[in-house]
């Protein structure tokens, strides 16, 4: 059944609608009237909208927050221009902010503004109510009887989603009656509202990423805080991370960041040294620095330490002194209590040389506990492995 109406599924989307229209018609007017507007969305049809001459976009703004703003103050809102045009950068500047970066919203957002400064696109915004209607006329140079242009309105904003991943509900008018309508109350609207200043688009250019000029050494310090987020600010070289009375020693430093690297490679190593070199504070760092690269923050790496109960305190000390997250620290005789062996990421072992007879109970329960999974899994699906360390004085 033929129908002048469309949902953007199965491919009629309103941006196929768009490109047929500039296809089939020599169209010179584009004047488009939407609640919100994204500049994914305007990069999405500007292939097609290349050989519009004229394009004007009429955007509403959140007039109920000025309003709502304006009461609290006690004071009537009338419309003024000003926070018009401070309301629409916020808008703008918000979306581009968090917006998820893509190359091709980011080309969107610096072609946007490229064609507003050379005049080849005119936005303004309407202060003085909502606009919650959207429509696209589309209209020939020379008006005649044979179909000059089109209307498409419905429910779709010029945004990536409304263009076309969104279930809308829009249709298309063609007659001559429907054109001339609609861009009589296109015109009225656009006398009314404000203009886009160039204050205000060299404030989104001077305050938003895609047209600022970093330089590679931000870049690269911006990848790093992305990427491991707070981990970064956890740092073995570093004096501060070192709780007041230990001291930054070159052996013991050179030990978490070798330990780590093969703890990460082999999924476990043996720390051992002689008494007094502080294989306690080493165990700790590299266990707090597990914590804030497995995962975190959306997981919390737990740590299970295994110690003879002679030295439970002091651990408990160290660890509460380096302020080491999500620990329990059992003792040799009371491996049997640990009911959900899954629940941790990381085992130490304390004088791990007490456990050398695999005849004896406490090596078949700490043997269980450590072949034991862990709960986290990757997105591919794997199973992230369980990291022990065997700190012991006499291998």
């Amino acid at each position: 059944m033929s129908t002048k109406f469309f949902t953007n599924e199965e491919q009629n989307t309103l941006l196929k609608k768009i490109e047929g229209i500039f296809k089939h018609k020599n169209i010179h007017f584009l004047d488009a009237l939407v609640g919100y507007f994204r500049a994914s969305g305007y990069f999405q049809i500007r292939e097609f909208v290349e050989i519009a001459q004229e394009i004007r976009i009429l955007v509403g703004i959140n007039i109920d927050s000025l309003v709502y703003q304006a009461n609290q103050q006690g004071v009537l809102f009338d419309g003024n221009a000003e926070k018009a045009q401070e309301e629409f950068f916020q808008e703008v500047k918000k979306n581009i902010q968090e917006a998820e970066y893509d190359k091709t919203v980011e080309a969107g957002m610096i072609q946007l503004i490229k064609d507003i400064t050379t005049g080849k696109v005119k936005i303004k915004i309407h202060p003085k109510q909502n606009i919650h209607a959207k429509i696209y006329i589309f209209r020939e140079k020379e008006k005649h009887d044979h179909g000059y242009g089109s209307v498409i309105t419905g429910s779709s904003n010029l945004t990536d989603a409304g263009l076309s991943k969104n279930f809308e509900f829009n249709v298309e008018l063609r007659d001559n009656s429907d054109i001339d309508f609609a861009t009589k109350t296109f015109d009225k609207l656009w006398d009314e509202a404000v203009s886009v200043d160039m204050e205000s688009i060299e404030k989104i250019q001077k305050e938003t990423y895609p047209f600022a000029n970093f330089t590679p050494y931000e870049v690269y310090l911006k990848f790093l805080i992305e990427y491991f987020g707070k981990s970064i600010e956890f740092d073995p070289n570093s004096i501060s991370d070192l709780p007041r009375g230990f001291k930054r020693l070159s052996y013991q430093v050179d030990a978490v960041n070798d330990g780590f690297a093969k703890m990460m490679k082999h999924n476990g190593f043996f720390l051992a040294d002689v008494v007094g070199l502080g294989k306690t504070v080493v165990s700790t760092l590299i266990a707090k620095k597990y914590f804030y690269t497995n995962g975190f923050p959306e997981h919390r790496s737990r740590t299970l330490i295994v110690v003879p109960p002679a030295l439970k305190e002091n651990w408990s000390e160290t660890i509460d002194k380096f302020n080491l997250d999500n620990v329990k620290i059992i003792t040799n005789g009371s491996l049997h209590k640990i009911k959900d062996a899954s629940r941790y990421d990381l085992i130490i072992v304390d004088e791990a040389h007490k456990f050398r007879s695999d005849t004896a109970g406490i090596y078949n329960e700490l043997q269980k506990i450590c072949k034991t999974p862990t709960r986290r899994t990757l997105p591919n699906g794997i199973v992230v492995p369980k990291r022990v360390i065997l700190v012991t004085a006499t291998p």
